[in-house]
């Protein structure tokens, strides 16, 4: 399932072709995705004009000029195909729309964006003009890692009296908001804890920061913005530090550990045993 570096590269190719364009034309190939689409959708949705491209979370949040917000989110396998008109022009054939090509954005600049989904376990929603912020997907959704406000003191505060393991805290969109499985892992080996240390053990009784959760949040940030970067300039994601790479070499420089997977809630956690504590 795409992670917050996934979704907010993304967003930073959506937001250049769709902000300040009107939607001309809506075209939905299926009366549904996860759940179905909302009453009037397409209707809701076209004369009006896109007045930002934004994210929150794992969600994408396209603002309109009617004070309606566009909600998406890509479920396990949607991902968005952008098509200007220059690119159609310079196409020498006419390439048919793939099956799993189930919504149709056409722009008044042009250009076309078609979200496909072949498991269809994404989302689209219609959330009316105030009504965002008290939307049940974000109510009780934590702080944006990469926002200015998000630091230490945030995290030990979330974390504090939390007897769950460490990574297990991090996945809870709680205490971090959009932090999936393989950058916790990450995270984790660059600020050296390990992912079955207790969770509160990063604050004080009295919930302030120590030391691990001042590395804990720099490494959260430093993560995720490595990560964005590459797949925004490169549409790729290399190598992983940790993450799919059990019985090789920890990259730690001078550690003589070797990358372990474990199970935890699940999910494989990735990490070594030497360096992270």
């Amino acid at each position: 399932m795409p992670e917050l570096p996934e979704v907010e590269a993304i967003r930073r190719r959506l937001e250049p072709a769709m902000r300040g364009a009107r939607i001309e034309r809506v075209l939905l190939r299926r009366a549904d995705l996860r759940k179905p689409f909302p009453a009037d959708f397409a209707r809701r949705l076209e004369r009006r004009r896109v007045r930002a491209v934004d994210r929150r979370g794992k969600y994408l949040l396209v603002a309109l000029d009617s004070g309606d917000t566009l909600l998406m989110h890509l479920g396990m396998s949607g991902s968005f195909r952008i098509d200007s008109g220059s690119t159609r022009r310079r196409s020498a054939r006419v390439v048919p729309p793939d099956r799993h090509d189930h919504v149709v954005f056409s722009l008044s600049n042009g250009t076309i964006v078609t979200f496909n989904d072949p498991r269809r376990f994404g989302i689209m929603d219609l959330v009316g003009e105030g009504a965002l912020v008290a939307h049940q997907t974000f109510e009780a959704m934590g702080p944006e890692p990469l926002a200015p406000g998000f630091d230490a003191a945030v995290l030990a505060a979330a974390c504090a009296g939390k007897r769950v393991a460490l990574k297990i805290a991090l996945l809870d969109q709680r205490v971090v908001a959009g932090l999936g499985n393989i950058y916790a892992s990450e995270a984790l080996h660059v600020a050296h804890l390990s992912p079955r240390r207790r969770a509160s053990t990063i604050a004080t009784a009295a919930g302030r920061p120590r030391l691990h959760a001042v590395r804990l949040a720099a490494a959260i940030k430093s993560v995720l913005q490595r990560a964005i970067h590459r797949k925004a300039a490169y549409d790729g994601g290399g190598r992983f530090r940790v993450y799919e790479r059990e019985g090789e070499k920890c990259p730690t420089r001078g550690c003589p550990g070797t990358i372990r997977r474990i199970s935890q809630a699940g999910r494989s956690t990735f990490f070594c045993p030497i360096c992270q504590r």
